[in-house]
This record gives C-alpha cells, sequence and structure tokens, in this order.
C-alpha cells in the first residue's frame, strides 16, 4: 500500500454485535499502520452502497456481514471462483487505478469455518445438521461438502434443499452429530434467544458449531455444553476470515 491515507470497513445490518473493527483497528495499532482506518458502515439496505463508495473515494475495500452477502454479488465486477460457487461474499476489494471503482468479490468465511471444524477430530461418518439457509450457511455447506460430510438443512419454512423446524424431529438431531448454527438467532443483544430444538436429543457425542461470537456462550452452546457435547463459537472463525481479508487487501 502506498503512503496516502486508506479505508476498509465493514457493511451489513445491524452492526452493533460485531468485533471486526475493534480487531483490526487492534491489528493497525500493532502495525504502526497510521494511515489506515476501518469503519463500520451499517446500511438498512444494501442499495446504500453505491453513494457509500462515491462519498468515502478512499475505501479500498469491505468485509460483508448478515444480510447482505448474498445481495451484494449484484455489485461485483468481479467474482473469485470460489465465492461464485458458494453463492455468497464476505470480502470485496476496490481497485480505483482507473478512475473508477471496480469491485472484485471473495468468499473468506469457508477459510475460517475450515480451521475451525480442523480443531475437532471428527469421526468417520459423521453427518451435520445446518441451521439456516442465508449467506454464511452457504459457506458452510460448501465445506462440508468439500470433506464428504453429509448435511441435513433446516430452516423457518420448508423448501427443496431444507426442511424447517416444525418437520426436525428429536431423532434427526440425535442422527446428526454435527450442528452448525448460521442463524443469528441468540447474538447480541438478545443472547437469550434459543432455536426451536428438542434439545433432550443432544448426547456427549455431540459436536456444536455456532457462527455467532457475541457473546461468547449463547444459549445453543449452552445446551450443548448441558448434555455433554463439544461446542465452539464463532471468534476462531472470524480471526481466520478476517487475516484472509487483509490478505487480500494488502497482498
Amino acid at each position: 500500500m502506498d503512503g496516502q491515507r486508506k479505508l476498509l470497513g465493514l457493511i451489513g445490518f445491524p452492526l452493533k454485535h460485531s468485533f471486526s473493527q475493534r480487531y483490526f483497528t487492534e491489528k493497525f495499532n500493532r502495525l504502526g499502520l497510521s494511515g489506515l482506518e476501518y469503519r463500520n458502515f451499517e446500511m438498512e439496505n444494501i442499495s446504500a452502497l453505491p453513494l457509500m463508495m462515491e462519498n468515502h473515494k478512499d475505501l479500498i475495500g469491505f468485509n460483508v456481514t448478515i444480510p447482505y452477502k448474498e445481495a451484494v454479488l449484484d455489485f461485483m465486477d468481479e467474482i473469485e471462483t470460489e465465492a461464485r460457487i458458494i453463492g455468497a461474499v464476505n470480502v470485496v476489494r476496490i481497485d480505483r487505478s482507473k478512475g473508477f471503482p471496480r469491485l472484485s468479490g471473495y468468499n473468506t468465511d469457508r477459510i475460517g469455518i475450515d480451521i475451525t471444524l480442523n480443531q475437532w477430530d471428527l469421526p468417520t461418518g459423521i453427518k451435520a445438521m445446518v441451521l439456516g439457509t442465508g449467506g454464511s450457511s452457504k459457506a458452510v455447506t460448501h465445506q462440508l461438502a468439500s470433506r464428504g460430510i453429509p448435511y441435513l438443512q433446516v430452516s423457518r419454512k420448508s423448501s427443496p434443499t431444507a426442511i424447517s423446524y416444525a418437520e426436525l424431529t428429536p431423532a434427526m438431531i440425535h442422527d446428526h452429530k454435527l450442528l452448525i448454527n448460521c442463524t443469528p438467532v441468540g447474538m447480541y443483544p438478545d443472547p437469550g434467544n434459543k432455536l426451536p430444538l428438542a434439545w433432550s436429543a443432544l448426547t456427549s457425542d455431540h459436536f456444536l458449531f455456532d457462527l455467532i461470537y457475541n457473546p461468547d456462550m449463547t444459549g445453543f452452546l449452552r445446551e450443548g455444553l448441558e448434555h455433554g457435547a463439544s461446542i465452539q463459537n464463532g471468534l476462531r472463525m472470524l480471526h481466520e476470515q478476517a487475516e484472509a481479508s487483509w490478505h487480500i487487501w494488502a497482498p
């Protein structure tokens, strides 16, 4: 990067839960990068993106979080192969070298998910249950498929690719030993919220991964802990995808 002031940021709505700004601000301070700033851009509608970029011509890239990881694809000039296959983007690089912004989209969630799952010695033949069908879930199912792990997806409404919570039975939960929460249920400022699951079906053989990292102990993870399951929140995923984002912005 040159010596001019540069801006990075995060788009999404809401953003009060996010640790990204703090993470990158601390990183820039450690590296002595006084010319870099990371800022939150809370948008109630993704249509505000072009105006935001017009008002911040020093913006060289940004992360994307709930609920725009899929919608932001329509604004990309170029999308990396993996992100296109997944169908979601959480990192954008802006090239202004030709006098106008050219946006390239990437998915580093998949990297954070993979590293997080590697912390466990998952048994051969394990089956996964993916809770949610949004942009983050697309990266999760992509990584599960790449590992050869079959999965069942659950959403508020049934579809050709997912069953509804009303259709979910205790036997299904018992049979799928890896549960991954890709929904915002239980996220700050509503940490007491929980998905409508038959928690009694959990066992000490289960693995629960919640993509939420604020709070660090969600109702989802607490239920897993109380039933002897192995648990993991989304903080490691956040850090790993953030580092991968940094390598895209500052190769």
